[in-house]
C-alpha cells in the first residue's frame, strides 16, 4: 500500500466527477497554461524595442529575456512542497493571479531593476503554475502521465507559436511595444475565474486516475526523492534548460541584427519554435512506451544539430524557419517533454510534487542564466562561437548524465518493467 503523508490522510477524498467534467477541467488546464507560454513568449520579439527605449546593452536584454526563469526556478521547490500538502486548485488559481499582476506591471517599468523584478514576479506564477499543473496530472494519469503531459506541451507549444505572431500584430496595431503585456495579464486574472471550475476529483488525486487507494509496491525506488536518478535527470534538465532558453531568448535579437530579417520575420522563426513544440503528444504517447532515455538522447543529438544550422550555416528565412521549426521539436516536444516526466517517475507517488519542482528548479536555474550566459559568449565569441558553445556542444553533457540513471529504481509503466 503506498504510503501517504499524514497531512493528505486528513483530508476528505474530493467527490467524484463525470467525465464531462474532467475532460472540461483538463481543457482548461491546458488553456491556462497556453496562456502562460503566449506571456512568455511575447517578450523575445519586442526586446530590440526594449533595448532602443531603455538603452539597455545586450546583457541586459539577454538577462530580461530569460532572467524571469529564475523565479520559475526559485518556486519550483517550494511549490512541490507545498502541493504535497495543499489544494493544487487553489494554488494554480493564485499562480496565474502572481504572473497576470507581474505582465501587467513590466509596461510601468522606469529601468531595468524595475523592469526585471516585474519578470521575475512573472516567473515566480508561472513557475508554481506549471509545478502544480504537472503535479495534477502526475497524479491524476498516474501510469500515462507521460501522454498526458505531451497534452500540456502541445498546449505549451501552440502558445509559443502564438505569442510572438500575436504580441507583434499588438504591438504594430496599437503603437507601442506596451499594448501586449496588458493584453496578456488581463486574459491571465479572466483565466484564474475560470480555473475554479477543475473539479477536485481531478486536481486533488493521490495516485490513479479516480483517487482510490493504490495497490503496487514501490520499494524499489528509493525513499528519499532526492536521489541518483533524480539526480541525473536534474543534470539532463539543466542542460536541456540551458539550450531551449539559451535560443529563444536572443534568437530574434540575432535574427533581426545579425542577419537583418524583418520584425515580422523574426516573430515569425520565433512562433514556429512553438509549431515544433507542438509535437509533445506524440512524444508523451512514445514516452510511456518507449526507454525515455533514447527520447532524451534524440533530443539532445537533434537540437545540437539544428544550432548548427541556424548559427553557422542558414541565413534565408524559409531556412531559418526550418531550424526553429527543429528546434522547438527538439529541444521542446523531445527533452522537455521527457524531463517533467522523468523526475516525477524517478520518485515515489507521495512524492509527485517534490518530482515535479525539482524539475522546475533544475530546468528553470539554468534557464534563468542562459540569456546573460549567451550574451557574454556573443561579445568574446560572436553570434556563431556563443551558438556553437552553448547549443551545439553543451547537450553532450546531457548525453553524458543518462549513464548516470539506473531504471530498476524507476516507476515505470507496467509495459516497460
Amino acid at each position: 500500500m503506498t504510503t501517504v503523508p499524514e497531512n493528505r490522510q486528513r483530508t476528505a477524498a474530493p467527490a467524484p466527477a463525470g467525465r464531462a467534467a474532467i475532460a472540461a477541467g483538463f481543457a482548461a488546464l491546458c488553456l491556462s497554461y497556453l496562456l502562460n507560454a503566449m506571456d512568455r513568449q511575447v517578450f523575445y520579439p519586442l526586446v530590440p524595442e526594449i533595448r532602443e527605449e531603455f538603452g539597455f546593452s545586450l546583457d541586459q536584454a539577454g538577462l530580461l529575456a530569460t532572467g524571469f526563469t529564475l523565479g520559475i526556478a526559485l518556486a519550483g521547490v517550494p511549490a512541490g512542497l507545498l502541493l504535497d500538502r495543499v489544494s493544487r486548485r487553489a494554488v494554480v488559481v493564485v499562480s496565474v493571479i502572481v504572473y497576470s499582476l507581474g505582465t501587467v506591471a513590466i509596461p510601468f517599468a522606469a529601468g531595468f531593476a524595475d523592469m526585471a523584478a516585474y519578470r521575475l514576479l512573472s516567473g515566480v506564477g508561472e513557475g508554481v503554475q506549471a509545478t502544480a499543473i504537472y503535479a495534477i496530472i502526475g497524479a491524476f494519469f498516474f501510469h500515462r502521465r507521460a501522454f498526458a503531459a505531451g497534452f500540456i506541451g502541445l498546449a505549451f507549444g501552440l502558445g509559443v507559436f502564438l505569442g510572438p505572431v500575436l504580441g507583434q500584430a499588438l504591438a504594430a496595431a496599437g503603437g507601442t511595444w506596451r499594448v501586449p503585456f496588458y493584453v496578456f495579464g488581463v486574459a491571465g486574472l479572466a483565466m484564474a475565474a475560470v480555473l475554479l471550475a477543475v473539479p477536485r476529483a481531478m486536481t486533488e488525486a493521490l495516485a490513479g486516475r479516480s483517487g482510490t487507494a493504490d495497490l503496487a509496491s514501490y520499494d524499489h525506488v528509493p525513499a528519499s526523492p532526492y536521489n541518483r536518478n533524480t539526480l541525473a535527470f536534474g543534470l539532463t534538465s539543466a542542460v536541456s534548460g540551458l539550450v531551449f532558453y539559451g535560443f529563444l531568448g536572443l534568437y530574434p535579437t540575432f535574427l533581426r541584427e545579425e542577419l537583418a530579417f524583418e520584425p515580422g520575420q523574426a516573430a515569425l522563426a520565433a512562433s514556429l519554435v512553438g509549431f515544433g513544440a507542438m509535437t509533445a503528444l506524440p512524444v508523451g504517447w512514445l514516452a510511456d512506451r518507449v526507454d525515455q532515455r533514447i527520447l532524451l538522447a534524440v533530443g539532445f543529438v537533434g537540437s545540437s544539430v539544428t544550432a548548427l544550422g541556424a548559427y553557422t550555416l542558414a541565413t534565408g528565412p524559409v531556412a531559418q524557419y526550418l531550424l526553429a521549426f527543429l528546434m522547438g521539436t527538439f529541444a521542446s516536444g523531445v527533452l522537455f517533454t521527457n524531463c517533467t516526466t522523468v523526475l516525477q517517475r524517478s520518485v515515489r507517488p507521495e512524492h509527485v510534487g517534490r518530482g515535479a519542482g525539482l524539475f522546475m528548479l533544475t530546468y528553470y536555474v539554468a534557464a534563468a542564466v542562459s540569456g546573460l550566459l549567451f550574451a557574454r559568449l556573443v561579445a568574446g565569441l560572436g553570434w556563431q562561437g556563443a551558438g556553437l558553445v552553448q547549443l551545439t556542444l553543451l547537450p553532450v553533457v546531457g548525453l553524458a548524465a543518462l549513464a548516470l540513471v539506473d531504471p530498476r529504481r524507476m516507476l515505470l509503466p507496467p509495459r516497460l518493467r
